[in-house]
């Protein structure tokens, strides 16, 4: 499953700087978005990338071919990330699939540069598109690039301690172990969280340096029993608790707010002449004392909508630092928005053709605050009734069928050739093999372009499995280097198109890629299983039962 970041971007802002910490204010009604991690969209909303939709996947056999060795040229590179559950209502749900009137934009409301989304036939038109299937235990988001779904959440009862990504806590600091640069923190959750040096703020005057200005160390800066305001940067996964920040953003439909912190930035997905009017108006509308980044969401919107999206964060942020002193204990201060609201709070954009939702509340929910944000892309949020309907919504969409295919361990390229995912404690690991790809002309050539459709779907797969940590994919070995730059470029690009950061490595000797992807909390297969009892998870069960 997927979730959001809790600190503000970096690779979607042009300029920042950063300094003292910050806190969250009170919630809205649906939610300001959080950038992702790595942009990170931690809070994050950054808009999709335009990228065509892989083919769809035919099946084939695999052969892989013999190492030959050699290294590979490329330069690092990275790219750049929800959701929420509602209770299905009792009114009588519209008619399905019948046309809504856009709601009109109150005076004022929007910038001149914001448009509304194309229209074809009377049908809105869009390279993706949300659906939401709600169910008594969990809530599903899909997100459709074309046809082809490449991204996936659920949001479950149970997410409320596990899925804590971007809340916001009154800490109790529980034990400081200097060997690690870190402290436990109890924030009222199973597992205390774990906050690291790196992420401690502190006031300079109020703490002695080292000897030659060294940085003090965490026993000095945190002791046991003291009081802290924290944010969560990475949800519980496994054995490992929650990461903290003390750093706290608070992330709104226009800008993130960063409290008692002198952070400034502007989206650098922004062209030159909308960041220079932005800059001007933030200029003018900058609150004291707090920083401030401009997402990219922001563009063509007017000086009233950013400063009332300001206003509103400072409040939200005021009051959550009042609450931060009412108590010693630990205690949850901010939660941010469920994952199904999340999400479309993050993504819909004029890119999006349709938000379609099964639930009835949870339709009159996101259509009414998308009308009171976004007017133009109100008529965009469909209700499907699964009564009225002769499918149920996900195999309308044929989201079913890719979903099961995504939990399979092999993937079929389109050409015949093939990947197989393995996932260990440590790493992934991605093995490229030809299959039933045959080719016409010669041997390079065939392994060239089966690897080159190879590069595409692993960042396809990546995105919807939501794997994170260390990964390694073993390309079919090529003796040209130009043909193992343009795979490794390919693969650049392609994941470019993925929100959630990744880092990727050039070819090491032994003809392998080996790349990170910020993992923010546990992926597709983890959120849709439970380890298997017999073999505790190793795939295998001895033959003697006395072994």
């Amino acid at each position: 499953m997927r979730d959001l970041g809790a600190v503000a971007p970096t690779s979607d802002v042009a300029s920042t700087s950063t300094s003292a910490p910050a806190a969250p204010l009170q919630r809205p009604k649906i939610g300001d978005s959080r950038p992702s991690i790595g942009d990170s969209r931690p809070a994050r909303a950054v808009d999709a990338a335009e990228a065509p939709a892989p083919a769809p996947a035919r099946s084939g056999g695999g052969r892989s071919r013999n190492r030959g060795g050699g290294g590979g040229g490329g330069r690092a590179g990275g790219g750049a990330g929800a959701a929420a559950v509602v209770e299905g209502g009792a009114k009588q749900p519209p008619s399905p699939r019948a046309a809504k009137p856009a709601a009109k934009a109150p005076s004022g409301a929007r910038g001149e540069g914001r448009k509304g989304g194309g229209e074809r036939k009377g049908k809105a038109v869009g390279r993706y598109q949300i659906c939401v299937h709600v169910r008594p235990e969990m809530t599903q988001i899909a997100l459709l690039e074309g046809r082809t779904l490449v991204e996936h959440y659920i949001s479950r009862a149970s997410d409320d301690a596990t899925q804590i990504d971007g809340n916001i806590y009154r800490g109790r600091v529980q034990n400081v172990l200097p060997g690690m640069e870190a402290a436990f923190i109890d924030i009222g959750t199973p597992k205390n969280a774990v906050l690291y040096h790196g992420d401690v703020r502190y006031d300079t005057d109020d703490v002695e340096t080292g000897k030659g200005g060294a940085e003090p160390r965490i026993e000095q800066l945190l002791k046991p029993g003291q009081t802290i305001l924290c944010q969560v940067t990475k949800n519980p996964i496994g054995a490992k608790g929650a990461r903290l920040t003390q750093e706290v953003s608070l992330p709104g439909r226009f800008v993130v707010l960063v409290p008692n912190s002198t952070a400034y930035g502007i989206s650098k997905r922004l062209d030159d002449a909308e960041r220079k009017r932005l800059r001007r108006i933030v200029d003018a509308v900058r609150p004291d004392g707090h920083g401030l980044i401009v997402r990219t969401a922001a563009a063509g919107a007017s000086a009233e909508e950013l400063e009332q999206d300001i206003d509103r964060l400072v409040s939200k942020w005021d009051t959550i630092a009042a609450d931060s002193l009412k108590g010693q204990g630990a205690a949850l201060l901010y939660r941010e928005p469920a994952i199904a609201v999340r999400v479309i709070r993050e993504e819909l954009n004029r890119e999006y053709r349709a938000v379609v939702i099964d639930d009835l509340a949870l339709y009159e929910e996101v259509r009414g605050y998308v009308g009171a944000v976004n007017p133009e892309l109100a008529d965009r949020v469909e209700y499907f009734d699964p009564e009225a309907e002769a499918l149920p919504l996900f195999e309308r969409f044929h989201v079913h069928e890719q979903l099961h295919k995504a939990l399979d361990r092999k993937v079929f390229l389109p050409s015949g050739g093939s990947l197989v995912i393995d996932r260990t404690e440590a790493l992934t690991v991605i093995d490229v093999n030809t299959g039933k790809n045959v080719g016409t002309t010669n041997l390079e050539e065939t392994v060239y372009r089966n690897n080159l459709e190879a590069a595409d779907e692993v960042a396809r797969q990546l995105r919807l499995r939501d794997i994170g940590g260390i990964i390694v994919i073993d390309f079919i070995d090529m003796e040209i280097r130009e043909n193992r730059d343009k795979v490794g470029s390919a693969l650049r690009t392609a994941l470019a198109r993925d929100k959630t950061r990744t880092q990727v490595f050039d070819i090491s000797e032994l003809g392998l890629v080996e790349m990170t992807r910020k993992r923010v909390s546990e992926g597709l297969i983890e959120s849709m299983s439970n380890t298997c009892e017999i073999c505790e998870g190793r795939g295998i069960v001895f033959d003697d039962p006395d072994l």
